[in-house]
């Protein structure tokens, strides 16, 4: 391999596992830039529910996916995601645009749409791909590749204490209920799956803190602390 070229390293797995806490640690630590995919599918979502879509055409979702006007604004604070200039960081994790997230990612023709957006984030030094087919669909030759999983109890409780912390309402049944209601659409949606890459290493982290899968991770990767 060329040294010209980015290391991508990609981080699968289901909603609530991790992904995006532990991306962001990775890309700290190695100076690589993140992409967080799912981010650009809320994105779609946010903007469907925005303009009253009918988020069961799922050619007017795509056109929406093509045309997304999308700024991420990175600094020391962390990332800001600014949709048609406004500041979206927050409206995007609501629970209802995940939803709708979920349901719109299983449209091939949104899914072909975002797909050369997301590749042109590899770029030098190298980047971290957060999603659910980063190393199946989007960047198969991937360097090292992880897929982060843990059981959908664990994580509705780390939901449950997130929502909590806001001052939010929130039922742990319901929450648990649509987990297994997303990684069911996501595991059986019949383009990109959420599902391990063959050459994935898969880590299960119900049990584990953090700082545990932290250091796994980088073992993966070949780095030190």
């Amino acid at each position: 391999m060329s040294a010209s070229l980015p290391v991508v390293i990609t981080i699968d797995g289901p909603s609530g596992a991790g992904k995006g806490t532990l991306s962001q640690m990775l890309a700290a630590h190695t100076g690589y830039h993140l992409l967080d995919s799912g981010a650009l599918y809320r994105l779609v979502a946010l903007a469907a529910l925005n303009s009253d879509a009918d988020l069961n055409d799922e050619q007017q979702i795509a056109q929406i996916a093509s045309t997304l006007d999308v700024v991420f604004q990175v600094d020391s604070h962390g990332t800001r995601i600014l949709l048609a200039g406004l500041d979206v960081t927050a409206a995007i994790r609501q629970e209802s645009v995940g939803m709708c997230a979920s349901q719109i990612a299983a449209y091939p023709a949104v899914r072909s749409a975002l797909l050369e957006r997301q590749r042109e984030f590899a770029t030098l030094p190298g980047l971290i791909a957060d999603g659910r087919d980063m190393g199946t669909t989007v960047f198969p030759k991937a360097q090292a590749k992880i897929f982060l999983t843990a059981s959908a109890e664990a994580r509705a409780e780390r939901r449950y204490q997130q929502l909590i912390a806001k001052g939010e309402s929130v039922d742990m049944g319901s929450l648990i209920k649509d987990i297994k209601e997303r990684d069911e659409r996501d595991s059986n949606r019949t383009v990109s799956p959420l599902r391990p890459a063959v050459d994935a290493v898969v880590i299960d982290s119900t049990s584990m803190t953090i700082d545990q899968v932290f250091v796994k991770m980088l073992a993966v990767i070949g780095r030190d602390l």
